[in-house]
């Protein structure tokens, strides 16, 4: 089921369960889960992409192992707030995967996510190496975060 709003996701969420939010790029998908509570979310890791079955295979493999009760995309809006080609390739990829589950997916505005994802990891030092390896998981994170604090303000 397709939430275009946070109000819709909300109300189509179980009253506890962990919520995973998605960085979708072009060659990894980057994964993040709350706990239980939705109050705070963790990278965990990167999926490689190589065709959709495949991909939508492994979240799902993921979505089974920790009991994941919504997913949250990250919308890749333009600065001005039009979508662009990869928030067109966002938006198909969730219709495909709303005919594999019935989990709530909802989108985040994930404008400078990664740029805040780089900033932290900088400032925690991190090799330029490590950073290639963990951006897309703690941009994931970042999209979560987000999207859950969202939540705890409509509940």
């Amino acid at each position: 089921m397709i939430c275009e709003t946070m109000e819709e996701f909300a109300t189509a969420l179980p009253r506890t369960g962990a919520v995973a939010g998605l960085d979708l790029g072009t060659k990894t998908i980057g994964v993040a889960v709350s706990d239980g509570l939705r109050s705070v979310a963790s990278p965990i890791t990167v999926i490689r992409r190589t065709k959709f079955t495949a991909d939508a295979q492994a979240l799902l493999k993921l979505v089974e192992e920790r009991a994941l009760v919504g997913l949250v995309l990250g919308l890749p809006r333009n600065m001005d707030g039009s979508e662009g080609p990869r928030a067109q390739s966002t938006r198909a990829f969730v219709r495909n995967l709303e005919r594999l589950t019935p989990l709530p997916i909802s989108y985040w505005d994930e404008r400078l996510s990664t740029v805040a994802a780089e900033r932290a990891l900088l400032e925690g030092d991190t090799s330029r190496k490590r950073r290639a390896e963990v951006i897309d998981q703690v941009a994931a994170g970042y999209i979560l975060q987000g999207a859950l604090d969202r939540l705890r303000f409509l509940g």
